[in-house]
Formats: structure tokens, C-alpha cells, sequence
């Protein structure tokens, strides 16, 4: 008759055949267990009889590097403090009280999933699929969007006019207007512009409130012509890509989660939803710490930003949708070409794509630094690298085509570089390598550096140099006297 033992009788079993004078290999053959086994069972019966026989379990009974009760009540308090904190907000708060020793983030995160404090859920994407950049310095590129879903208390939606530094994450820009249109949008950029002077450049979306590149209108919208004014050059996103503006839109998921959580339809007028925005801005800007900057404020990296003072403000303009009179645009001259029917154009023998939208349309082609620049009524719409053939080392001059007379002044002559640049009053500007060893004149004409020879203009530039600096250099109408290297 078969008789079932149970796990501690066949271990015993073992243990007295062992004894008995079996070998230890024969015992652990017939159990199906090794030699190692058959003498961990032997060294525990000689150590507590029988009851050595028993599984115990294997859970330490200490834990040295276990979370303490302290620490863990600290990290659920800041978190139904501060519920949009996370894990490594959360963190950075402990390092800065002094916390020992610190809890790692995935530790933190446990503690919250374990309290229901957050729900566990997957990555929908992995970090490798994002390509990342980021501007070497701060006022080098701002991101700008609107953003909506903002009531007061009596249900009207207002919208928020958003800027981030690129390099730093300060927020430049953080102002309420009743709607998303031009002149309100305008207002905020110059606001923006006076509290923290003018950057190099702009990143927008395609909207009609910033540019005209997909509009009915006939020439710039007033937000590329502030952008002209101060010398910010407008660069715009490909359509359908919100990832390219990601710094400014991932602005808008922290606003969301830590501003609009608590003041969303909570205020009566604007200029009262306004004051409490700009104390969070602030909080933002000098307190919350931002992962990407090594858990440190933004105002920190942004403090190392020189300024830039001086901002030219449109306030003389009063009509916006209306189309004003146009600039004499300081840009770089260029030619006409008319868009056929497959959307390129042709330019030295070759062929340049437009785009469809553009077909019978005229533009302006522009050549400069290597590549070709295609203008629609003032805006850019392509841009590509310059074609050229072989033991050809520059496009032909394209100055010829928008020549116009040079205004009157006081002039200076100066002598182009070899690499198509001149100096005037300790600042370069660029003239075009097909003038280089020419002498042309420089003239200070409405604000703006105008080069010309004959009495034609060849290039207008916005001033970068110091205008203290202007007096020496017209005291040099010739500029400085030539060393002549001796034999």
C-alpha cells in the first residue's frame, strides 16, 4: 500500500538513511534533489532536530535601506499639498530639506502608487523617439502659442498668450486677453519685449494671428512687422508639427496641472485672473525646479542672458486687419520669379521647389550665405541650399534687379572684406562676397544702415552697433589709414 509523506517526514527519511550508513550521492539521486541539498538538510536536523526540517521564510527580517515611516509621511503630505507634483519634483524638495538618507524617484513613485496617490500607468512613448534640441544661450530663441479652456467665474473663456526662453524654460510671456486677435496678441509680445528686451528669434505655429504665410492678406501681419522693427527674425513651424514648439506646449501641461487646477473659473475680471497668474509665473520662474535644467529654477540659467535694450514698439498702429502701408523692408535684395504650374521656379539653370499652393503666384528670391530664400508678399515660404556647378563659387549678383537710389546723409566710405562684410563703428555688416576689395558707402538712414555705391543701394541693415560709437567713425569718413607692409 502506497503512503503519501509529507515534505518534512521524506526530509527526515533522508536525513536517518544518511545515518544509517547510505551514501549522501544515493540519497540525493532517489529524492531528486543535489548533494548540497541532502547536507543543508542534515547540518539544520543536527541544529534544531525536526523543526530544521520546516521551509522558512525568506523574507529578511531587517531592511537597512527601507524607506522609514518619517520620510514616507513627509513624501504623501507634499503630495496632497502639492498634487501636481510628481516624483522628482518631489525628490528635489527632499535633497533641499536635508532628507537622509534621500529616496530615489522610482522609490518615491512606489510610495505614491502603494497610496493611491497616483495611478500606474505605462510610457505611450519611449524618450528615443523625441528629437531634442535646445539654443546654446538664453534671449537666443523664444516659443510662443496661445492657449485656451480658461474661464472666469461667470463661464467666459479667455485665452493666454504663452512665451518660453528656449535655452533657460523662463517664461517671457504669460498674458490674459479676451480674444486670441492680433492687436491683443501684439500687446502681450511688446509687454513681453519691454520687460526682458528683444531675442534673435521667434518660434511660432502657423497661426493668422502670427504670420500671413497661409492668410488672404496681401503683406506681413503686425506680429512679424514688431518682429522686423526689433531685428527678431520670425521662424515658423511646419504645418501639423506641435512638437517643434514642445518647450512651450510642454509649458502648457504644467500650467495646466498646477495653475488651473485651483484658479480656473475662481476669477470675476481678468485683470484679477491676471494678478494671480503672474505670481505663479513668478513661483515658476524663480522657485519650481525643471527637470531639464538639473532640477533647477529657470531664472537661474536665465539670469545669465544679457539684455538687449533696445525695443521698438508699434504703438502708432491702429488698424490691424486693415492692410497698412508697407515697409521699406531692410532685407536683403533679391529678384522676382513666377511659381509654374508644379510649384518651383527656376534660378541660375535651376530648379527650386515652392509648393503647389504657390502655382501662378509671383515671389521673391533672395540669395545669401549659401542659401536660396523664397518670399511670398514678404514672408518666407522655402528655403533651400544654393546650387551651384562646377568651378562656379557663387551665384550670380542678384543686386541689379531692386536697385533704388540711396538716400541723402552723412556718408562714410569703407572697403569690403574678403569674406563680404565691412566694419563700421566696431560692428560687421554683411555686404556680399561679389563685393568683395570694393569700396562702397555707409550711411545712418532712419534708424537703419544703409550700403550703397553710385548713389544705389545695395544692402539695409537694422543697427548692432553701439551709437555712442557712431561719432569716431564718421570722424574717419575713409576709414583707418592702410599699413603698408615694407619690402
Amino acid at each position: 500500500m502506497l503512503v503519501e509523506l509529507g515534505l518534512v517526514e521524506q526530509r527526515l527519511k533522508a536525513v536517518h538513511e544518511v545515518l544509517d550508513g547510505a551514501t549522501v550521492t544515493d540519497v540525493a539521486k532517489r529524492n531528486g534533489v543535489t548533494r548540497q541539498t541532502v547536507h543543508t538538510w542534515l547540518r539544520r536536523y543536527a541544529n534544531s532536530g525536526v523543526a530544521g526540517l520546516v521551509d522558512k521564510n525568506s523574507k529578511p527580517e531587517t531592511c537597512p535601506h527601507q524607506m522609514s515611516p518619517v520620510v514616507e509621511a513627509r513624501i504623501l503630505e507634499m503630495r496632497r499639498t502639492h498634487p501636481g507634483w510628481g516624483p522628482r519634483t518631489i525628490r528635489t524638495h527632499l535633497e533641499r530639506e536635508g532628507t537622509t538618507p534621500l529616496p530615489g524617484r522610482s522609490s518615491i513613485y512606489r510610495t505614491l502608487v502603494r497610496h493611491r496617490l497616483v495611478e500606474p500607468t505605462p510610457r505611450k512613448r519611449s524618450r528615443s523617439d523625441y528629437k531634442r534640441w535646445e539654443r546654446s544661450k538664453s534671449m537666443e530663441l523664444w516659443q510662443m502659442d496661445i492657449v485656451g479652456r480658461f474661464y472666469l467665474a461667470d463661464g467666459t473663456e479667455v485665452k493666454v498668450v504663452t512665451g518660453i526662453d528656449d535655452h533657460s524654460r523662463f517664461c517671457v510671456c504669460a498674458r490674459i486677453v479676451a480674444r486670441a486677435t492680433a492687436k491683443p496678441v501684439c500687446d502681450a509680445l511688446t509687454f513681453a519685449l519691454k520687460q526682458h528686451g528683444a531675442p534673435n528669434e521667434i518660434l511660432t505655429d502657423n497661426g493668422k494671428v502670427f504670420t500671413a504665410r497661409f492668410g488672404l492678406g496681401p503683406g506681413p501681419v503686425l506680429f512679424d512687422r514688431i518682429c522686423h522693427n526689433n531685428g527678431i527674425k520670425h521662424r515658423l513651424t511646419a504645418p501639423y508639427s506641435p512638437t517643434t514648439t514642445g518647450k512651450v506646449e510642454r509649458f502648457h501641461r504644467t500650467y495646466r496641472d498646477e495653475f488651473l487646477v485651483d484658479h480656473d473659473r475662481r476669477h470675476a475680471t481678468i485683470e484679477e485672473a491676471q494678478e494671480a497668474l503672474d505670481a505663479w509665473v513668478v513661483k515658476y520662474n524663480t522657485e519650481r525646479p525643471h527637470q531639464s535644467l538639473g532640477d533647477r529654477p529657470p531664472a537661474e540659467r536665465f539670469a545669465l542672458a544679457a539684455l538687449r535694450a533696445s525695443v521698438v514698439l508699434e504703438a502708432e498702429v491702429d488698424e490691424v486687419d486693415e492692410v497698412d502701408e508697407l515697409m521699406d523692408a531692410p532685407r536683403h535684395p533679391g529678384v522676382s520669379r513666377w511659381v509654374d504650374q508644379r510649384g518651383s521656379i527656376g534660378l541660375n539653370s535651376f530648379r527650386y521647389r515652392v509648393g503647389a499652393t504657390f502655382a501662378g503666384e509671383q515671389v521673391e528670391v533672395v540669395v545669401q550665405g549659401g542659401l536660396v530664400e523664397i518670399l511670398h508678399r514678404g514672408v518666407l515660404v522655402a528655403t533651400h541650399a544654393e546650387r551651384r556647378r562646377d568651378g562656379v563659387t557663387s551665384a550670380k549678383p542678384q543686386q541689379a534687379a531692386r536697385t533704388r537710389p540711396a538716400s541723402s546723409g552723412m556718408r562714410v566710405v569703407r572697403v569690403v572684406d574678403s569674406s563680404g562684410s565691412l566694419s563700421f563703428a566696431g560692428a560687421s555688416y554683411r555686404v556680399g562676397r561679389s563685393w568683395s576689395g570694393r569700396s562702397v558707402e555707409v550711411a545712418i538712414v532712419a534708424g537703419s544702415v544703409q550700403i550703397s555705391e553710385h548713389d544705389k543701394v545695395i544692402r539695409v541693415h537694422q543697427i548692432k552697433h553701439d551709437r555712442s560709437k557712431e561719432h569716431g567713425a564718421f570722424a574717419t569718413p575713409n576709414g583707418r589709414p592702410r599699413i603698408k607692409k615694407s619690402a
